[in-house]
This record gives C-alpha cells, sequence and structure tokens, in this order.
C-alpha cells in the first residue's frame, strides 16, 4: 500500500529502508498501479502500455512471452541485466479456479472463491527469515551485486521481485478451506505499532455499491469480523510490509558494501497495494486507494534528496524512465511518460517530444472478485470510477482530499463534474467497447475450457475453489453458466 511510504502511514510500523530512501532521495505521494492486480499490473509496467492495449485481461493472460520490454532493450544497448524472484507479466499463470472464476465473472450467481482471511504467527521472537523464498532470492540478488556487478565495466540492471507482502492460501480444511493468510513471526509483529492501527469503517451489507458487495462475498467478507480479528489482519500485514523492507535494506546495505550506492539508481514500486479489510475487504482488485495507490521511491546520483512529488504517475511510467536513464531514444507508442522531468524539476515540454505528462492516470481491472470491468481516472483531488459501458452499472466519485476513506460517493450530487470526467476517459479509451472485448473474451475461453474437459467438465468445474458453495445446488450454477453461454 503506497500510503506507507509517507505521513501518517509510516507511523504505524517501522519501516527504516523506505525511510533511508525518503531521506536520500524522492517519493512520489501519488503513484498508482495501471491495473490492480498481479499480471496485468506487471504486463503495463514491463510494456509501458495501459492493459487494454496489451490486452492482459487477468492473472492468466498477460504478454506474450517474446514482448520486448525495457530491460531487453536496456540488454541490447549493452547493459548487464539480471531478473531475481517475481516476474509474472506473460501468459499462462495461475490456477485453473483463478482463470475460471475471471471468465465466469458475468455470470448471474454469487460464489465464494476465496478462503475467510486470517493470521497466522510462526517462528519465535528472533525469527526474521519467514518468507524464505523471498529470502533466498535478495541474497541471490546480494550475491550477484557483490560477486557480479563489482566487476563491470558496462553498467548494470538489477531486477528483485518479491512476493511479499502478498498473503497466501493455506491448506485449511472445512469452511476455513484455502484461508488466504496474513504470515508473520513475533520478531516482525513487533515492529507494528497497534495503537496506531485505524479500524476502517464498514458500510452495511444493503449500502454497498453492488460491485463492491459482490467484491465483499466472493472474497468470503460479508460474515461478521470482530474489531480484534480486523485489527490483526491489519497489523499482520504492516508486519510483512516490515519483513520487505528489511529486503530492500539488504540490498541497498550490499550496494553500500561494495562502494555502488552512490551511482547507483534504486527504485523500489509495487504491482498493488492491500486493501487489509478496508471497504469490507481484503486482497487487491479494487480502485479504492489501499488496493490501487502504490509506493514509488526514488533515489540515486544527481537526484534531489528528501523530495515529495504530489503529481499523479503510474507504472506504465517505469518503462520511458528505464530508457530515459539509459539515455536510449523512448519510443513514441507508449501511454507512460518519463519520471525524470519530475526527478529533476524540468518543465516536460523542454526535455520530451511528447509534450507535457497528462494531468490524469489510467487504472482498469477485468479480472476475478469483480463482476464487471472497472476503469478509474484520478486527477486533481478526484478519482472517478466507472463500471462495464458507462451506464448499467453506477460510476462513483470520490473526493480524495476531503474523503480520503473513500466512504462518500458523490457521483449524482455532481453530475457535471462525472461528465467532464467521462469525457476524458472516451477520449483515452472507448471503454464499452473494451468491456464488450472483455465480455467475449471470457466466453470464449470459458467454451475452450468447457470443451477440452469433455465428460470431466461437471467435476472439476465443482470442485473449483467455490465448491462449498457450487456443491450445494450444482445443478442451479451450471445452468446459469449454460444461460449465460
Amino acid at each position: 500500500d503506497g500510503r506507507l511510504t509517507f505521513l501518517p502511514g509510516n507511523q504505524i510500523v517501522d519501516l527504516p529502508s523506505i525511510n533511508f530512501m525518503k531521506r536520500h532521495g524522492t517519493v512520489f505521494l501519488n503513484a498508482y498501479t495501471n491495473s490492480p492486480i498481479c499480471c496485468p499490473s506487471r504486463a503495463a509496467m514491463w510494456s509501458g502500455l495501459f492493459t487494454h492495449i496489451t490486452e492482459s485481461w487477468n492473472n492468466f493472460k498477460g504478454l506474450d512471452p517474446d514482448y520486448v520490454t525495457w530491460m531487453d532493450l536496456m540488454e541490447k544497448h549493452g547493459y548487464h541485466t539480471q531478473k531475481f524472484g517475481k516476474l509474472d507479466f506473460t501468459s499462462g499463470h495461475h490456477s485453473v479456479s483463478n482463470r475460471v472464476e475471471a471468465w465466469t465473472r458475468d455470470v448471474n450467481f454469487l460464489l465464494r472463491q476465496e478462503g475467510r482471511p486470517m493470521v497466522k504467527l510462526t517462528g519465535h521472537r528472533k525469527q526474521l527469515r519467514v518468507m524464505e523464498k523471498d529470502w533466498r532470492n535478495t541474497d541471490k540478488a546480494v550475491n550477484w551485486i557483490k560477486e557480479e556487478a563489482v566487476n563491470f565495466t558496462q553498467p548494470f540492471i538489477l531486477y528483485l521481485g518479491l512476493n511479499l507482502p502478498h498473503p497466501y492460501p493455506s491448506p485449511y480444511a472445512g469452511e476455513n478451506f484455502g484461508s488466504s493468510t496474513f504470515l508473520t513471526s513475533p520478531y516482525w509483529l513487533e515492529k507494528v505499532n497497534y495503537e496506531a492501527i485505524k479500524i476502517p469503517k464498514w458500510s452495511s451489507l444493503s449500502e454497498m455499491h453492488p460491485v463492491d458487495y459482490y467484491s465483499s462475498y466472493t472474497k468470503n467478507c460479508t460474515g461478521e469480523f470482530t474489531k480484534e480479528e480486523v485489527r490483526n489482519i491489519r497489523a499482520f500485514y504492516y508486519a510483512m510490509c516490515a519483513e520487505t523492507d528489511a529486503m530492500l535494506g539488504e540490498i541497498i546495505s550490499a550496494l553500500r558494501d561494495t562502494g555502488l550506492l552512490g551511482k547507483t539508481i534504486v527504485i523500489f514500486t509495487a504491482d498493488h497495494g492491500e486493501l487489509a479489510m478496508e471497504h469490507r475487504q481484503f486482497y487487491k482488485m479494487s480502485m479504492y486507494e489501499g488496493s490501487s495507490h502504490v509506493p514509488l521511491l526514488v533515489m540515486g546520483p544527481g537526484l534531489r534528496e528528501q523530495q515529495q512529488i504530489p503529481n499523479v504517475v503510474s507504472l506504465v511510467d517505469i518503462y520511458p524512465t528505464m530508457l530515459d536513464i539509459a539515455r536510449i531514444p523512448v519510443p513514441q507508442n507508449l501511454s507512460g511518460y518519463s519520471l525524470i522531468p519530475l526527478l529533476h524539476e524540468k518543465a516536460e515540454s523542454e526535455v520530451s517530444p511528447r509534450g507535457a505528462r497528462p494531468s490524469w492516470v489510467l487504472s482498469e481491472f477485468h479480472g476475478c472478485n469483480v463482476n464487471a470491468s472497472v476503469y478509474m481516472l484520478r486527477t486533481g483531488k478526484w478519482k472517478y470510477i466507472t463500471y462495464s459501458d458507462g451506464s448499467s452499472v453506477l460510476p462513483q466519485l470520490f473526493d480524495l482530499t476531503a474523503d480520503p476513506d473513500e466512504l462518500t460517493n458523490l457521483a449524482i450530487k455532481f453530475p457535471v463534474t462525472v461528465h467532464s470526467l467521462d469525457k476524458i476517459l472516451r477520449s483515452i479509451v472507448n471503454y464499452p467497447k473494451v468491456s464488450s472485448s472483455v465480455h467475449e473474451y471470457n466466453k470464449q475461453q470459458f467454451i475452450s475450457w468447457k470443451q477440452s474437459l469433455g465428460q470431466n467438465y461437471s467435476s472439476v468445474i465443482a470442485n473449483l475453489r467455490w465448491h462449498q458453495d457450487w456443491l450445494k445446488d450444482q445443478k442451479k450454477y451450471e445452468n446459469a453458466i449454460d444461460k449465460w453461454l
């Protein structure tokens, strides 16, 4: 959650490496993902293109494996390149269940797709390493810096992708089957200031926006949660962020130990945030701030220290920024704009042949846990969210200055603002047409999958993650799918 990288968010948890980057570099106060879910978000970051252009509709459909990323271009121009950890930007990943849930989101049924969010304390007071796989990748990156990068005569680019602070599905049985678990050790939990944790205000289920209700239900969050449960989920999430911060610290220390820190640009960001029980949801897949607002910090030679940049930016800006750093000509067809002018406080028209960066950012979502394509435009104090064709589901409008918790939808109160923001959005993307394409894509993919199963279809679909709901009335749900098809 990007809000944790600046005040007052970071008073909740100790993040020394983030704070080091803030002291010695720049923090972007309004950075957003272009799609609040792993694969489509990463596809946007690696391609520099909006989701409707890459057609990375869900966690199964990302970039083509041979897509030329900014790292590929930097390698062509003489950079030593290395990638460790989570990449997740090409097609073909994630579970069958995850795919089917995305394809069937247009079907008129409500089924729980996630296990109820839970917390789990593991290890002991001195246990630093909880997420072993992420630590192994961090160790690989540290060793590469110390053994390889230090000897290079040409410049290098190192990418380290972590899974943290992502909750993970756990092997619980019964009602808690597959519960998404926030996991940490007492060592990290002690870094969290429990007193500072805010308990989010929840609307009653009847007052919720219909898409929010669908999301809350499919994420198994419509049941009763005590204040203690909610506080714990949030605390464990912050503790997982503290462990992530320690991995960032390992990279900064390795650069310092090898004498490379003074001549290396370090960028820290994320593919999406975490709602952590805000708006009666956990996970991402939402345009609310907890899910869509990401961290973005940059430090390095020639960059101002303790700089805070309020401009709205997004992950598609990484591609042109990396090329700008490497002095490689930036393709003109990109959705993003280089961050270098903002970092150097230059007038953008002086340095960019494309002219000034727009005053808005776009995010969109077409995957599971949300039963309509979603489009978000953030500009100035406004966040405008619209669904599918712009008329069949009510839009949302939030004034983030007056209402940072996004509790009051102003769409009906300010029709002129809605109209003008919708006009800007339609000038960027013909969103009713895109929604219709996604709808058709979902049908075709589902039909192909169904045909590939033959006689096994009924048994396979009944035993996906939603099996506890499905098996109560299997015929009803199969008929709903047939009607949709």
